[in-house]
């Protein structure tokens, strides 16, 4: 098991802390620049319980998404958001109490290098960073300059990887673990994968970080049944849904709100 208190910066610490008290640990996610008030958002997200906010940079070609997310980064771009306007306008916003954890493309890091990257980051208020296209074997270089810059680089861990390759994840990755419930790209599910509970246990055999369980997560049946395996959820493309349906931060701060219910009420039956 690895030594849980190993580079632990401030998401892993936030998280831990949560998590060490029963809490189920949510984490919803917002496209930058979706909407001219896009960081109104953020503060719903807060006030709706989030314990960490996933902010995605928009990238023209995300790959690893679903049709939700593709939308909403194109939506973005179509309104002129990049990566700098993001980061500015994160710059002066006011602590929320929870973390902000980017997530982008290995293409966004590469554009200005490595360093001015995570820099960039840093100065905007940003503790951690999610780059679903970086393979766990070649995250070195940028696990190195993101910690000298004290942002957490965390790594994905999916159900295709075998055990000694998936034993590497919670060695390299900092903040927490990103399990992919399944092989695929984002998007709402009717169900959670059955996957999910398998690769959880896995992971949760080689360390003690947060593992926090994503791709499908959508109601709070399945972020109750999730919580049975993981620490918690992201939530990504069933927020984005009603974002681009029109939903503005209120309407999200409820459904946020149902969620965070379910969390704790699988925490107090378990307990």
């Amino acid at each position: 098991m690895t030594n849980p208190t190993l580079a632990a910066g401030a998401v892993e610490r936030h998280l831990r802390a949560r998590r060490d008290t029963g809490r189920g640990l949510l984490m919803p996610y917002v496209t930058g620049g979706i909407t001219p008030g896009w960081t109104d958002y953020l503060r719903a997200f807060a006030a709706a319980g989030a314990d960490a906010i996933e902010v995605g940079l928009p990238f023209s070609d995300p790959t690893l998404d679903g049709l939700t997310i593709q939308q909403a980064s194109a939506q973005a771009l179509a309104r002129g958001a990049s990566t700098r306007r993001i980061l500015a306008d994160l710059s002066g916003m006011p602590d929320l109490g929870v973390p902000l954890v980017a997530s982008t493309y290995y293409n966004l890091v590469l554009h200005d290098g490595p360093e001015a990257f995570c820099a960039a980051l840093r100065r905007a208020g940003i503790s951690g960073v999610i780059v679903p296209d970086l393979p766990v074997h070649e995250a070195d270089e940028l696990m190195d300059v993101a910690a000298a810059a004290g942002i957490e680089l965390v790594l994905l861990a999916s159900p295709a990887k075998p055990q000694p390759r998936l034993a590497e994840t919670p060695c390299r990755s900092r903040g927490f673990i990103y399990a992919v419930s399944l092989m695929g790209t984002t998007g709402e599910r009717a169900d959670l994968a059955a996957s999910a509970a398998e690769l959880t246990g896995r992971i949760k055999r080689v360390t003690d970080r947060p593992v926090l369980l994503g791709f499908g997560i959508s109601t709070p049946d399945q972020a109750r049944e999730a919580r049975r395996h993981a620490d918690g959820v992201v939530v990504g493309a069933a927020v984005m849904r009603r974002v681009l349906d029109g939903g503005g931060p209120d309407d999200l701060r409820a459904f946020l709100a149902t969620l965070r219910q379910a969390l704790d009420q699988e925490c107090d039956r378990s307990r």
